[in-house]
This record gives C-alpha cells, structure tokens and sequence, in this order.
C-alpha cells in the first residue's frame, strides 16, 4: 500500500519561504505517476489546486500563487518552494499523486500558518 508522506510545513512571517516535501512509501515511484500535485484547504472551503506537475514536466500553477509557488518532482518526492507567503496562503496543504490505473493517493495533510 502507498503512503504520502509530508514535510516542510510550520509558521512563519509574511514574505518568508516554505519548501513542502511530499516523500512516497511503499512500492510504486513517484516518477511513474501520472501527475503530481499540491492542494489547500481552508476549514469550511473547497480543497483548491496549488500547483500540478504531470510526468514530463509540464507545470500548472493556480493563479493566486504564480510567481510564488513552484512545484518540481524527484524519482520519488514531490515539492513545493513557497516564497513571498501571505496570510491569505495559510491553509492545510496536500500532496496528491495519480498513477492511472494503480490508483491516485492522498497525504495526510501539513499545515501553512503565514502569521501577518
């Protein structure tokens, strides 16, 4: 069974910088997905896309954090450079990664505090 691990998550000030790290575990590599992908969500909101990634490179940002947010990939981790963060950023962020036909995963969750 695939797990989604996350890291990176925590507090920090406005105009600072985050690196969310989504590591996979188990017996399928990241580097065979599909499409990869970062969501928030804010208690009582939709889960909204951040940033996907598909598995020859080709990136798609929300538009709220374009020239912000970058999202890149290894063998087997997802990850999100998050730079010049604003409060509106602080939200509960997700890793997501679908490999087709052997299913699309969840990780747990890491939480964004982006503090005024």
């Amino acid at each position: 069974q695939v797990q989604l691990v996350e890291s990176g998550g925590g507090l920090v000030q406005a105009g600072g910088s985050l690196r969310l790290s989504c590591a996979a575990s188990g017996s399928i590599r990241i580097f065979r997905a599909r499409a990869m992908a970062w969501h928030r969500q804010v208690s009582g909101k939709q889960r909204e896309l951040v940033a996907a990634i598909s598995s020859g490179g080709r990136t798609n940002d929300a538009d709220s954090v374009k020239g912000r947010f970058t999202i890149s990939s290894t063998v087997n981790t997802v990850s999100l450079q998050m730079n010049s963060l604003k409060p509106e950023d602080t939200a509960v962020y997700y890793c997501n990664v679908d490999w087709g036909s052997a299913g699309q995963y969840w990780g747990q969750g890491t939480q964004v505090t982006v503090s005024l």
